[in-house]
């Protein structure tokens, strides 16, 4: 979770506009929670992130810019309301970093498996958004920057993530790894954690 300071604030048309008072990583289709700001307070869905001052919405429905003016760390979302000129603000924009890179479906039809119970189906869904949140975490610390949360870099990745998946939902209920037997000593090493780095291109070696 991510929380920067907001400056500005403005509507028109219908349409919100924040500048924060640093550079961000959030995208389109993602959402933020404004709080502490008079007048654009809520959770929204960010629609555009313009780098022109913003001037509102044309007959034909899109938004409109004056170029000669650059304003950047920018924020357009749907805010129904009178129109607001553009001033100081305070307040915070929150943003929590949701990769959806694949979904329980994916890691279920990998581990050839159908649930037994509601809970068995809902452990399938936290190891899927745990191997969704490791997966681009680990990519980006990679090097792999601006990375979309919501559609998968490739093919390689998406196995990857959904082969790392699977191995916390065999790991349910053990000690260490896949099984572990005090009486017999610690067991082989068999996991896949190889496979699935090389999938998802992370620790791969450096060439200058």
């Amino acid at each position: 979770m991510a929380v920067f300071t907001v400056t500005h604030a403005m509507r028109l048309d219908d349409y919100a506009v924040v500048q924060t008072l640093e550079a961000t990583e959030i995208g389109i289709g993602q959402s933020i929670t404004i709080a502490g700001s008079t007048g654009f307070n809520g959770t929204f869905t960010v629609l555009a992130v313009p780098v022109y001052e913003y001037r509102g919405v044309d007959d034909e429905g899109d938004w409109l810019y004056n170029y000669d003016v650059t304003i950047t760390n920018q924020l357009l979302f749907a805010s129904a309301g009178a129109d607001v000129a553009r001033d100081s603000n305070t307040g915070t924009v929150t943003w929590t970093e949701t990769c959806t890179w694949i979904l329980a479906a994916d890691v279920l039809s990998w581990l050839g498996i159908s649930v037994a119970t509601a809970n068995d189906t809902a452990f399938v869904g936290v190891c899927t958004d745990a191997a969704n949140a490791w997966a681009y975490k680990a990519r980006k610390m990679a090097g792999y920057q601006g990375e979309s949360l919501s559609t998968v870099p490739s093919s390689a990745v998406k196995l990857g993530t959904i082969m790392y998946a699977g191995a916390l939902y065999r790991e349910r209920g053990s000690v260490d790894s896949f099984a572990s037997f005090g009486e017999l000593g610690a067991p082989a090493p068999i996991g896949s954690m190889g496979q699935i780095m090389r999938l998802l291109g992370i620790r791969r070696s450096q060439v200058a």
